[in-house]
Formats: C-alpha cells, sequence, structure tokens
C-alpha cells in the first residue's frame, strides 16, 4: 500500500515538474507560443491542424450515440448547451488561451478569442454532421464584428483614471527636455 501511494505521489510530482511554466512577459509568452504552434501534441493530447483533422478527431472521441443527439439538435441548442462542457474541453485540451497549432490555424481564419473558437468549431461540427455548408466567411464576419463591439462598450463604459497634456516647447526655449 506504501508503495502504491508513493508510486502515485512521484507521478504526479514529475508530471507537475514536466509542465511548461507559464511566460513572465510578452517576449517569453511569444517564444513559447511560436514553439507550441509547431506541437503535434500538447500535454499528451492530439491538436488538430486544420478544421477536417477536428472534425476527424470529433468521430474518434464522441461516441455515435451523442454524435445523434448533437446531430438531431438545433444549431442554436447544440452552441449554447455544448459550450461550457464540449466548448471547454477544447479550450483546455487543445490550448485555446495558451495557442496551438489549432489556434493558430483558427486566428489564421479570422477568429481569435477562445469562446469565439469554441462556438465556431461546435457549429461547424454541427453543420458537417448534418451536411450543410459551413459558411465559414460569413461567421469569421459574425465573429469579428461581435469582438468589435465588444471592444466599443468596453471603451464606452471606461472611466480615464488619469490624464496629462504635453507642451511641446518651440526651438530655442531653454526647459526640461535638454
Amino acid at each position: 500500500m506504501k508503495f502504491c501511494t508513493t508510486l502515485i505521489l512521484l507521478c504526479m510530482s514529475l508530471h507537475a515538474l514536466m509542465a511548461q511554466k507559464p511566460a513572465n512577459n510578452a517576449a517569453e509568452f511569444e517564444e513559447l507560443y511560436a514553439k507550441r504552434i509547431q506541437k503535434d501534441f500538447l500535454n499528451g493530447v492530439y491538436i488538430p491542424a486544420d478544421m477536417a483533422e477536428a472534425f476527424q478527431e470529433f468521430n474518434r472521441l464522441i461516441d455515435p450515440s451523442s454524435k445523434k443527439k448533437l446531430k438531431a439538435a438545433s444549431e442554436e441548442q447544440a452552441a449554447r448547451k455544448l459550450h461550457f462542457s464540449f466548448g471547454r474541453w477544447m479550450m483546455v485540451n487543445w490550448a485555446f488561451y495558451e495557442g496551438s497549432r489549432f489556434t493558430e490555424y483558427l486566428r489564421k481564419v479570422g477568429v481569435t478569442h477562445p469562446d469565439d473558437m469554441a462556438q465556431f468549431v461546435i457549429i461547424s461540427y454541427h453543420r458537417y454532421l448534418n451536411n450543410k455548408p459551413l459558411e465559414v466567411k460569413e461567421r469569421v464576419v459574425f465573429y469579428q464584428e461581435k469582438q468589435k463591439e465588444a471592444l466599443a462598450k468596453r471603451k464606452a463604459k471606461g472611466t480615464v483614471i488619469h490624464s496629462e497634456t504635453r507642451q511641446i516647447q518651440p526651438k530655442g526655449e531653454k526647459g526640461n527636455n535638454e
């Protein structure tokens, strides 16, 4: 019994030691991101390169009865009900926040926010299962407009903490700038 407990603790410790440390600054983040988007596997999970590979992974991972339920649901129901389960699984395992080759693909397509990525993929898979056109361009525009509106709302709601006005002195006058 002690041996099993020790072995489990050792395995957990090794896993923690092997985990990648978070970036301390923007330069480190960019360096880690550049490495992550090249990898086929992150933390032992296969990372698809594009939407077709993502669909293949879903077909492999999702049991037939769950696929049948997903296919039967409306697009809105699928997007809403699966966001915090299936969508969260994608965000964590396919590293939507930290970056992966799949998130790089989605960014190049034009979907940049992790929540939008999850919803975009869920709806795309739902359409794939139902043999409907994916309408990628139209949906990308929708998500881009959604993010623009959210940014405008945040800016309108924001409060200026501090404001400064700089005075430019004419040439030849002595001041603090010389």
